[in-house]
């Protein structure tokens, strides 16, 4: 008999389950997101709006309004990341210039602002202004001798330790997701993994306080990496205003993809640069429309940039240059050796850094954060400050070792001994022997790059925001000038050796040591990211050297080469691996030659498939199954003896149907009967309400055979951006894979540690 109640009750259920009841479609922490079905959710979706604006006038502007709104998401995304870098960019420029001291006219003046409203500053010693003291000059009165270096010294450690302890302590108590580059975590968000919290509110408010602190104290980080996780948090917070977005994570990943290359944007003053970054580097899924609407979002914030204008130059890049001398063919060789140490700096860094990054989570280390970071600043403020290109901020050192040397340079680089009789123009100065001046900076230049090499090492991965790309630049940039001014001195004096002869005249400007600086960085860069079209593009974008393209791009190349030849992952990849997330890497390769029925389970030995039968379990069964296990779904079958497939409903939607059943559904008990199929089944007369339930099964997972390839299993996780798949003989229910799965075998197939992949 079928109890006529339960029939009108499940009548009245269904309709109840046709509207969507609350948190359905989210995703636990941890846990990774089903593109698919966030892809036919929102066609759904848009299907819908587009049948109802034919209804009236309102539902057609409403419509127009859900059409615009990701143009209106990502003009507020390119308008706050704009701002905020601008604001960042002056505060660090200020607190920098405090470690060293302070104007008296208005304290909260940097350096150069100080002496810009002068009256007293001449053009020779446009460094020293009255206005602007020493903290040596404001405490003791004195500007020159032991006492004012030393007194100078210490208040350079002193406001180095404070910024860095502030930094610290803030993160640690307010936002911990707030340390680090947020690069690999960012990537592991947008390949659908969710870690809440990582781009919130407190993680945006944190971070960028925090930055301006870590860069100003003196440590060995870039803020560029840091800025991609600001405009993501940025995007994140503005996708949450439209519940187009806050309801669907597959588009939430669009804006954040966005708001990434808003991010370089305003980190380089690149943003060309910046839609490339994310395309080649961050993003996982990148349709058109979001190519388009990166593009302006990277347009809009470094519009926001240029406006704010906070590096006084009227241009949007810290490191322009203008070079009056082209580049040589022969001088490809030198560019390409530069490629070769940028591709081996990579390496070492990579490795030692990874290796200390573990050692930390390992030991009793990683227990003593503030310690860590306290140490860290210590010793790299007592060894920055003896050494000019250690003390100054790094973005100021990488700036001046791409400058080329006019008549009206002050900088100990540009000591050359000048020809008495030279009567040229001003710009086109020909090569000249080097003076003391030059060689003192060569001998300066070594020990900063040593120490450059080594401290960022144990920098990068502490408790505090810390981006790479300005280390990395730094350390070729010294590199590269080093080699440059090596051949420039070569070609002076031996000009008349056949690799000279064909270009480089007596008395002509053969060389540019800024432009082998310039090469340098994009090489170190590419070596330590294994960036490439993104990072050239970035490169000239960066200094506005666009003819100098081909030397950037053999550069770039060659490190990527030489890096790959060590071992495929860059720093990004590396730290994703590290952390244990469950990112499937469109670039990795997979060539073993095993099966589905290889990886799947459960294997031979291990208890059978957890299922759901479509009309035979009560809610109390399944209450009991969710409770036993922690697994995200359950396959639904026919019956347990058939085991033929329907479909396969999650988690999280069963508990909530049946909470949501349980709390507005009269009848509903723990005896009441579930089922997955259109009409209920024939129960006893006295039997309690049955509880339908096909709204939450999705009636087309996706399925493979036993014997389908691992190599195609890994292709359909990667392309399509799965969470599970299930495998299936002649329709029958064989086991289930998982993304988590797929990497362990992966890892396993590479003799890795599978167990290393931690998360679902």
């Amino acid at each position: 008999m079928v109890n006529a109640g339960a029939m009108s009750g499940s009548g009245n259920l269904m309709d109840f389950l046709d509207e969507p009841f609350p948190d359905v479609g989210t995703y636990e922490d941890f846990h990774t997101i089903d593109w698919l079905r966030e892809k036919s959710r929102d066609t759904d979706r848009h299907r819908k709006i587009t049948s109802k604006s034919k209804e009236s006038i309102w539902e057609f502007i409403k419509s127009l309004l859900d059409a615009w709104s990701g143009w209106a998401v990502m003009l507020l995304i390119g308008l706050l990341a704009g701002t905020l870098a601008g604001v960042i960019d002056l505060a660090v420029d200020w607190m920098t210039d405090l470690k060293e001291g302070i104007c008296l006219s208005a304290f909260w003046y940097s350096h150069e602002q100080c002496c810009w409203t002068s009256n007293e500053t001449t053009f020779e010693d446009r460094d020293k202004c009255p206005l602007w003291q020493k903290w040596s000059e404001l405490l003791v009165k004195q500007s020159e001798g032991a006492s004012a270096y030393i007194l100078n010294y210490l208040m350079y450690i002193l406001w180095a330790l404070l910024f860095a302890f502030l930094a610290v302590s803030l993160v640690r108590v307010f936002a911990p997701y707030a340390c680090g580059s947020g690069i690999p975590e960012i990537k592991t968000i947008l390949s659908g993994f969710i870690i809440r919290g990582y781009l919130g509110k407190w993680t945006l408010l944190i971070k960028t306080v925090t930055l301006v602190l870590v860069v100003s104290s003196g440590l060995s980080l870039g803020k560029e990496g840091p800025l991609v996780h600001v405009a993501c948090c940025c995007g994140n917070f503005f996708s949450s205003l439209f519940s187009k977005y806050s309801k669907n994570e597959g588009k939430r990943r669009e804006v954040l993809s966005a708001a990434a290359a808003a991010g370089v944007s305003v980190a380089f003053g690149a943003p060309i640069g910046g839609v490339l970054f994310s395309l080649e580097e961050v993003s996982y899924y990148f349709p058109l429309k979001t190519l388009w609407r990166s593009f302006f979002a990277a347009l809009v914030a470094a519009f926001t940039l240029r406006s704010i204008n906070p590096f006084g130059n009227s241009r949007l890049v810290l490191f322009y240059v203008e070079y009056h001398t082209p580049w040589y063919m022969a001088e490809l060789f030198p560019f390409i050796l530069l490629g070769v140490f940028g591709g081996l700096w990579g390496t070492l860094f990579i490795r030692c850094n990874i290796a200390w990054c573990r050692r930390r989570k390992t030991t009793k280390l990683g227990k003593y954060p503030v310690l860590e970071v306290i140490a860290v600043t210590a010793i790299t403020a007592i060894v920055a400050y003896p050494n000019p290109y250690t003390r100054r901020s790094t973005s100021e050192l990488i700036s001046e070792l791409f400058n080329d040397c006019g008549a009206l340079e002050s900088s100990q680089l540009c000591d050359y001994i000048n020809d008495p009789n030279m009567t040229r123009p001003v710009d086109d100065i020909p090569d000249r022997p080097a003076g003391v001046g030059v060689y003192t900076a060569m001998w300066q230049l070594a020990l900063a790059l040593i120490f450059k090499i080594v401290i960022t090492i144990f920098t990068f991965g502490m408790k505090i925001p810390s981006g790479l790309f300005i280390p990395s630049m730094a350390v070729g940039a010294m590199a590269g000038r080093m080699v440059g001014i090596g051949v420039e001195q070569l070609a002076y004096h031996h000009h008349d050796w056949i690799i000279f002869r064909n270009w480089c005249r007596p008395g002509a400007d053969c060389v540019t040591p800024g432009l082998y600086a310039m090469v340098g960085a994009a090489a170190c860069l590419g070596g330590v990211t294994r960036m490439t079209v993104s990072l050239v593009v970035i490169m000239f974008e960066l200094t506005g050297g666009l003819e100098y393209i081909v030397p950037l791009m053999a550069a770039a190349v060659t490190s990527k080469w030489v890096a790959d030849a060590f071992g495929k992952e860059g720093i990004y990849e590396a730290h994703i691996h590290l952390n244990g997330y469950p990112f499937l890497d469109v670039k990795d390769e997979f060539t073993h030659r095993t099966l589905a029925t290889d990886v799947m389970r459960p294997r031979r030995g291990e208890p059978s498939l957890s299922v759901l039968t479509q009309d035979s379990m009560t809610v109390e069964d399944v209450e009991t199954l969710i409770k036993e296990t922690d697994y995200n779904g359950f396959p639904v079958v026919v019956s347990r003896d058939s085991e033929r497939l329907i479909g396969f409903a999650q988690r999280r939607e069963l508990i909530l149907a049946i909470k949501n059943a349980r709390q507005r559904q009269e009848g509903i008990v723990s005896d009441s009967v579930m089922y997955f199929t259109e009409e209920p089944p024939e129960l006893p007369a006295n039997s309690p309400q049955p509880l339908k339930l096909r709204r939450v099964l999705n009636l087309s997972p996706f399925t493979v055979t036993d014997h389908t390839p691992m190599e195609t299993v890994v292709d359909i996780f990667r392309k399509l951006g799965l969470r599970q798949c299930l495998v299936t003989r002649s329709g029958r229910l064989l086991g289930i894979i998982t993304k988590k799965d797929v990497l362990r075998h992966m890892a396993q197939m590479a003799n890795q540690d599978p167990e290393s992949i931690m998360f679902n």
